[in-house]
């Protein structure tokens, strides 16, 4: 029987991980299939990336969404509700006459898919104390940062396998399973605390304790992604290497962000979480810095771009557990809100970084890290000038 009630919050804790993973498959997964959809379902390739966008745009308004329901009805009932959707939704992707038809079901599929996301730390919270519930987070994330290297490369055999349908059909018979486990095993799921108290996502928009933790988680992932997402470009159009220096890049910042999320919890019982929030967003920041500071000197090499960039995963490993943790724990009980906030926030820095840092890409390194760096360093002027958790 202890072991039956020590295996629960693991088993609970595993369907969180594959319902948020399903999520996030919604973009990386079919991603290699857009170029082809316009040979299939007609249309122009514009087109065809809006069949990214409007996932994007989907996902970002269920966040909300969900934030608000998660704050009125019972969030278990929620996430068996919104596997099935996605998965429903998914399958009726391959259904699709056109690519406007398709469009609009992948907003209706972005929408489904953020309940997991979005209801993952209340109940992580709700299962394990302080120091396990960060090291959660930090496994999670860990598991979050490979999808975007993992599932584009599935997607491409399933494309050449069997087709641009695959991978809808993948992702809904999977989110069924899930939903259905999830259904079977709701007694083992954790009931979070209650958000029955009088709440809005305003009453968090004021709260500067809030504030201080989600902004600057979102303003140091977010100076990451803005590099990030502009490096392609920069690399092989500014600096003339090519895609393998910037795998090189990302697999090296992968290793050390999940090596920094796994030790966050530990470090941060030992250290306390301010340390580890404030010294990981420094440290972030400092590498983004750096890399600024190489460019400035006449700096080309791509592979000091990937040892400079290091310190920028490594700092958000540490501090991204403790800090996504204190986030939810400043809603005051209110954790579906907060966490919805936290993400949006994180999309949105990353969005508005993006758009400004795009005339600039093919310009060099210096532009994009000053960008990038920017974003990172109002993550600390945060910290130092809003107040943090009394507790």
């Amino acid at each position: 029987m202890t072991e039956r009630r020590a295996a629960a919050p693991l088993l609970a804790f595993g369907l969180l991980v594959l319902g948020t993973i399903l999520g996030l498959a919604g973009t990386d997964l079919v991603l290699p299939a857009v170029p082809s959809l316009p040979d299939t379902l007609g249309g122009s390739q514009a087109m065809a990336q809006i069949v990214l966008a409007a996932f994007v745009t989907g996902g970002c308004i269920g966040l909300l969404v969900f934030g608000e329901l998660g704050a009125r009805i019972d969030q278990r009932n929620l996430l068996v509700l919104s596997l099935a959707a996605y998965a429903l939704v998914s399958l009726a992707c391959m259904a699709a006459p056109s690519l406007p038809a398709l469009v609009g079901l992948r907003f209706a599929q972005g929408l489904t898919s953020s309940a997991a996301a979005v209801f993952a730390p209340g109940m992580i919270r709700a299962m394990f104390s302080e120091e396990k519930a960060v090291g959660a987070l930090g496994f999670m994330a860990s598991i979050e940062s490979l999808i975007p290297a993992l599932a584009p490369v599935l997607g491409v055999w399933l494309l050449v396998a069997f087709g641009w349908k695959s991978s809808f059909l993948v992702l809904g018979v999977l989110s069924l399973g899930v939903a259905a486990l999830v259904t079977l095993l709701r007694h083992r799921m954790p009931a979070p605390p209650s958000t029955r108290a009088p709440g809005s996502y305003l009453r968090h928009l004021i709260n500067p304790t809030f504030l201080r933790y989600a902004l600057s988680q979102a303003f140091t992932l977010g100076g990451l992604l803005i590099f990030v997402f502009g490096a392609p470009a920069m690399i092989t159009k500014g600096l003339g290497g090519d895609l393998g220096d910037f795998i090189i890049m990302q697999v090296t910042g992968i290793a050390f962000f999940i090596a920094g999320s796994n030790f966050a919890g530990k470090l941060a019982a030992r250290l306390g979480p301010e340390i580890m929030i404030l010294s990981g967003s420094v440290l972030s920041a400092a590498g983004l810095l750096g890399i600024l500071g190489y460019a400035l000197a006449g700096g080309t090499d791509p592979l000091a771009l990937a040892a400079l960039f290091v310190p920028v995963n490594l700092g958000l490993g540490f501090r991204g557990p403790p800090g996504f943790y204190r986030a939810v724990v400043a809603a005051r009980g209110d954790d579906a809100r907060g966490s919805a906030l936290v993400l949006v926030a994180i999309l949105t820095t990353t969005a508005a970084g993006t758009a400004v840092a795009a005339p600039f890409v093919t310009l060099g390194m210096a532009p994009l890290a000053a960008i990038a760096a920017a974003v990172s360093c109002a993550s600390v002027l945060c910290l130092i000038a809003l107040p943090k958790l009394s507790t």
